[in-house]
Protein backbone atom coordinates (compact mmCIF):
# COMPACT_ATOMS: atom_id res chain seq x y z
CA UNK A 1 0.00 0.00 0.00
CA UNK A 2 1.18 3.37 -1.11
CA UNK A 3 2.36 5.59 2.40
CA UNK A 4 0.43 8.57 1.25
CA UNK A 5 -2.72 6.79 1.22
CA UNK A 6 -2.27 4.94 4.00
CA UNK A 7 -2.16 8.61 5.74
CA UNK A 8 -5.23 9.44 3.84
CA UNK A 9 -7.14 6.83 5.26
CA UNK A 10 -5.71 7.43 9.02
CA UNK A 11 -7.10 11.14 8.89
CA UNK A 12 -10.04 10.01 7.41
CA UNK A 13 -10.52 7.29 10.31
CA UNK A 14 -9.76 9.98 13.13
CA UNK A 15 -12.29 12.54 11.22
CA UNK A 16 -14.72 10.30 11.57
CA UNK A 17 -14.20 9.29 15.16
CA UNK A 18 -14.30 12.91 16.22
CA UNK A 19 -17.46 13.76 14.37
CA UNK A 20 -19.15 10.77 16.09
CA UNK A 21 -17.74 12.02 19.58
CA UNK A 22 -19.09 14.96 18.73
CA UNK A 23 -22.53 13.97 17.66
CA UNK A 24 -22.90 11.95 20.44
CA UNK A 25 -21.63 14.92 22.86
CA UNK A 26 -24.20 17.08 21.25
CA UNK A 27 -26.99 14.85 21.53
CA UNK A 28 -26.50 14.31 25.38
CA UNK A 29 -27.16 17.72 25.52
CA UNK A 30 -30.32 18.42 23.59
CA UNK A 31 -32.29 15.48 25.17
CA UNK A 32 -33.46 16.86 28.47
CA UNK A 33 -32.87 14.55 31.76
CA UNK A 34 -36.17 12.85 32.23
CA UNK A 35 -38.49 14.13 35.17
CA UNK A 36 -38.55 11.84 37.66
CA UNK A 37 -41.98 9.81 38.07
CA UNK A 38 -43.96 10.73 41.40
CA UNK A 39 -45.31 7.44 42.54
CA UNK A 40 -47.84 6.76 44.80
CA UNK A 41 -47.28 6.30 48.05
CA UNK A 42 -48.42 2.80 49.65
CA UNK A 43 -51.86 3.59 51.92
CA UNK A 44 -51.53 1.65 55.48
CA UNK A 45 -53.99 -0.32 56.10
CA UNK A 46 -55.72 0.77 58.96
CA UNK A 47 -55.71 -1.42 61.72
CA UNK A 48 -59.06 -3.13 62.50
CA UNK A 49 -60.04 -3.53 66.29
CA UNK A 50 -60.97 -7.43 67.60
CA UNK A 51 -64.55 -7.99 68.19
CA UNK A 52 -65.39 -7.37 71.73
CA UNK A 53 -66.24 -11.06 73.44
CA UNK A 54 -68.59 -10.11 76.03
CA UNK A 55 -69.58 -13.66 76.84
CA UNK A 56 -68.51 -14.54 80.79
CA UNK A 57 -65.58 -16.05 81.13
CA UNK A 58 -64.54 -19.77 82.51
CA UNK A 59 -60.57 -20.42 82.99
CA UNK A 60 -59.56 -23.66 82.80
CA UNK A 61 -56.43 -23.50 85.13
CA UNK A 62 -53.43 -26.01 84.60
CA UNK A 63 -50.83 -27.71 83.19
CA UNK A 64 -50.09 -29.63 79.84
CA UNK A 65 -52.89 -31.56 80.01
CA UNK A 66 -54.69 -28.66 80.31
CA UNK A 67 -52.86 -26.96 77.48
CA UNK A 68 -53.32 -29.64 75.07
CA UNK A 69 -50.29 -30.62 74.92
CA UNK A 70 -49.30 -32.66 71.68
CA UNK A 71 -52.38 -31.78 69.93
CA UNK A 72 -53.16 -29.68 67.47
CA UNK A 73 -54.00 -25.91 68.25
CA UNK A 74 -57.93 -26.34 68.85
CA UNK A 75 -57.96 -29.90 70.11
CA UNK A 76 -57.49 -29.29 74.15
CA UNK A 77 -60.11 -30.23 76.00
CA UNK A 78 -60.72 -26.45 76.83
CA UNK A 79 -62.21 -25.85 73.31
CA UNK A 80 -64.01 -28.80 73.26
CA UNK A 81 -65.37 -27.70 76.34
CA UNK A 82 -66.70 -24.43 74.92
CA UNK A 83 -68.57 -26.06 72.18
CA UNK A 84 -70.21 -28.75 74.37
CA UNK A 85 -71.43 -25.99 76.61
CA UNK A 86 -72.53 -23.82 73.45
CA UNK A 87 -74.32 -27.07 72.55
CA UNK A 88 -76.41 -26.71 75.57
CA UNK A 89 -77.24 -23.15 75.31
CA UNK A 90 -74.57 -22.04 77.48
CA UNK A 91 -72.37 -19.33 76.15
CA UNK A 92 -69.54 -18.55 77.51
CA UNK A 93 -65.76 -17.89 76.77
CA UNK A 94 -63.33 -20.80 78.27
CA UNK A 95 -59.82 -19.60 78.24
CA UNK A 96 -57.23 -22.05 78.33
CA UNK A 97 -54.82 -20.95 80.92
CA UNK A 98 -52.75 -24.43 80.68
CA UNK A 99 -48.99 -24.15 80.60
CA UNK A 100 -46.90 -27.42 80.51
CA UNK A 101 -44.71 -28.26 82.98
CA UNK A 102 -46.42 -26.03 85.67
CA UNK A 103 -46.59 -27.66 89.26
CA UNK A 104 -49.02 -26.03 92.27
CA UNK A 105 -46.42 -23.17 92.90
CA UNK A 106 -46.50 -22.20 89.36
CA UNK A 107 -50.24 -22.03 89.38
CA UNK A 108 -49.97 -19.48 92.58
CA UNK A 109 -47.54 -18.03 91.06
CA UNK A 110 -49.67 -17.31 87.93
CA UNK A 111 -52.82 -16.73 89.77
CA UNK A 112 -53.35 -13.09 89.53
CA UNK A 113 -53.30 -13.20 86.36
CA UNK A 114 -56.20 -15.61 86.16
CA UNK A 115 -58.23 -13.21 88.51
CA UNK A 116 -57.41 -10.55 85.83
CA UNK A 117 -59.54 -12.51 83.81
CA UNK A 118 -61.95 -11.83 85.82
CA UNK A 119 -63.88 -15.39 85.33
CA UNK A 120 -67.07 -16.57 86.95
CA UNK A 121 -65.73 -20.00 87.14
CA UNK A 122 -62.17 -21.64 87.32
CA UNK A 123 -61.11 -25.25 86.62
CA UNK A 124 -58.61 -26.01 88.77
CA UNK A 125 -56.44 -28.88 87.56
CA UNK A 126 -52.47 -29.12 89.14
CA UNK A 127 -50.71 -31.72 90.73
CA UNK A 128 -49.28 -34.31 88.14
CA UNK A 129 -46.03 -32.17 87.72
CA UNK A 130 -45.18 -32.19 91.88
CA UNK A 131 -46.56 -35.80 91.66
CA UNK A 132 -44.01 -36.78 89.11
CA UNK A 133 -41.54 -34.94 90.95
CA UNK A 134 -41.86 -36.77 93.74
CA UNK A 135 -42.09 -32.79 95.58
CA UNK A 136 -43.43 -33.07 99.58
CA UNK A 137 -47.36 -33.84 99.66
CA UNK A 138 -47.64 -30.87 102.44
CA UNK A 139 -46.33 -28.56 99.98
CA UNK A 140 -49.02 -29.42 96.45
CA UNK A 141 -51.65 -29.28 99.36
CA UNK A 142 -50.57 -26.08 100.66
CA UNK A 143 -50.33 -24.67 97.40
CA UNK A 144 -53.68 -25.83 96.17
CA UNK A 145 -55.10 -24.82 98.88
CA UNK A 146 -54.18 -21.19 98.85
CA UNK A 147 -55.13 -21.13 95.30
CA UNK A 148 -58.68 -22.28 95.96
CA UNK A 149 -58.98 -20.08 98.71
CA UNK A 150 -58.35 -17.37 97.28
CA UNK A 151 -60.38 -17.80 94.01
CA UNK A 152 -63.56 -18.50 96.46
CA UNK A 153 -62.49 -15.25 98.07
CA UNK A 154 -62.63 -13.28 95.19
CA UNK A 155 -66.25 -14.90 93.92
CA UNK A 156 -64.93 -17.14 91.90
CA UNK A 157 -66.93 -20.55 91.38
CA UNK A 158 -64.02 -23.38 91.76
CA UNK A 159 -64.28 -27.15 90.13
CA UNK A 160 -61.30 -28.94 90.95
CA UNK A 161 -59.41 -31.14 88.52
CA UNK A 162 -57.54 -34.20 90.09
CA UNK A 163 -54.92 -36.81 88.90
CA UNK A 164 -53.16 -39.89 90.21
CA UNK A 165 -49.40 -41.33 89.76
CA UNK A 166 -48.30 -44.32 87.98
CA UNK A 167 -47.89 -47.44 90.72
CA UNK A 168 -44.14 -46.93 90.72
CA UNK A 169 -44.11 -44.00 93.01
CA UNK A 170 -45.05 -46.16 95.84
CA UNK A 171 -48.50 -47.10 97.55
CA UNK A 172 -47.96 -44.74 100.25
CA UNK A 173 -46.89 -41.66 98.60
CA UNK A 174 -49.96 -42.17 95.80
CA UNK A 175 -52.52 -42.48 99.00
CA UNK A 176 -51.29 -39.34 100.23
CA UNK A 177 -51.10 -37.71 96.89
CA UNK A 178 -54.54 -39.03 95.89
CA UNK A 179 -56.38 -37.73 99.21
CA UNK A 180 -55.36 -34.01 98.22
CA UNK A 181 -58.18 -33.67 96.34
CA UNK A 182 -60.63 -35.11 98.02
CA UNK A 183 -59.51 -32.99 101.30
CA UNK A 184 -59.30 -30.20 99.37
CA UNK A 185 -63.14 -30.56 97.61
CA UNK A 186 -64.48 -31.15 101.27
CA UNK A 187 -62.77 -28.36 102.64
CA UNK A 188 -64.05 -25.66 99.98
CA UNK A 189 -67.20 -28.23 99.34
CA UNK A 190 -66.55 -27.25 95.76
CA UNK A 191 -66.83 -30.06 92.91
CA UNK A 192 -64.31 -32.72 92.46
CA UNK A 193 -63.22 -34.87 88.91
CA UNK A 194 -60.94 -37.33 91.51
CA UNK A 195 -59.35 -38.35 87.99
CA UNK A 196 -58.93 -35.82 84.73
CA UNK A 197 -58.09 -38.69 82.68
CA UNK A 198 -61.30 -40.87 83.56
CA UNK A 199 -62.22 -42.66 80.44
CA UNK A 200 -59.52 -41.72 78.52
CA UNK A 201 -56.41 -43.34 80.24
CA UNK A 202 -56.40 -47.35 78.86
CA UNK A 203 -59.30 -46.06 76.27
CA UNK A 204 -57.79 -47.13 72.55
CA UNK A 205 -56.89 -43.95 70.20
CA UNK A 206 -57.64 -41.58 73.73
CA UNK A 207 -53.81 -41.61 75.32
CA UNK A 208 -50.95 -40.21 73.13
CA UNK A 209 -47.49 -42.67 72.84
CA UNK A 210 -45.69 -41.25 76.23
CA UNK A 211 -48.94 -42.25 78.22
CA UNK A 212 -49.28 -39.40 79.89
CA UNK A 213 -51.23 -37.01 77.74
CA UNK A 214 -54.81 -37.10 76.01
CA UNK A 215 -55.51 -36.91 72.21
CA UNK A 216 -57.92 -35.04 70.48
CA UNK A 217 -60.17 -37.71 71.37
CA UNK A 218 -58.93 -37.89 74.87
CA UNK A 219 -59.74 -34.32 74.96
CA UNK A 220 -63.20 -34.20 74.40
CA UNK A 221 -63.63 -37.25 76.71
CA UNK A 222 -61.66 -34.55 79.33
CA UNK A 223 -64.36 -32.26 78.49
CA UNK A 224 -67.52 -34.66 78.62
CA UNK A 225 -66.19 -35.42 82.50
CA UNK A 226 -66.29 -32.09 83.22
CA UNK A 227 -69.49 -31.00 81.56
CA UNK A 228 -71.63 -32.06 84.50
CA UNK A 229 -69.83 -30.49 87.06
CA UNK A 230 -69.54 -26.95 85.78
CA UNK A 231 -73.29 -26.79 83.99
CA UNK A 232 -74.88 -26.29 87.73
CA UNK A 233 -73.09 -22.91 88.16
CA UNK A 234 -74.01 -21.58 84.83
CA UNK A 235 -76.72 -19.68 83.34
CA UNK A 236 -78.15 -20.09 80.17
CA UNK A 237 -77.59 -16.83 77.62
Amino acid sequence: MHPRSSRLRLRLGLYLAAALVGAAVVGCKEKPAAEPVATPSAVSPQPVAPAKDDRPVIVAFGDSLTAGYGTDAGNSYPDFLEKDLAAKGFHYHVINAGVSGNTTKDGLDRLDDVLALKPVLVIVAFGGNDGLRGLPIDSTRKNLDQIVSTLQHAGTRVVLGGITLPPNYGADYIRQFNETYALLAKQYHVPLLPFLLQNVYGTTGSMQADGIHATAQGNQQVARNLLPLVTPWLHKN
